[in-house]
């Protein structure tokens, strides 16, 4: 995402999810959202992809609602 948003890229609305609250700090994206921290406690996934799963699935409903009527996801 900062690569895109360092490139230039116009007339997009970048948005960062990320379960590390660290890592999602240094996003340039406009909109930031940590997710899965009642699984995580914000400290990310160790790396594996089922508890990435599950902290999506967590915060499923702020997703969908900050992508609700994208052209593209």
């Amino acid at each position: 995402v900062n690569r895109m948003i360092a490139a230039g890229l116009k007339n997009i609305d970048f948005i960062a999810a990320n379960t590390d609250l660290q890592a999602l700090s240094t996003s340039r994206a406009q909109t930031k959202i940590g997710i899965g921290s009642k699984i995580t406690g914000g400290l990310g996934a160790g790396g594996k992809p089922e508890v990435g799963e599950k902290a999506a699935v967590e915060d499923t409903d702020e997703i969908a609602n900050l992508v609700k009527g994208a052209n593209m996801v």
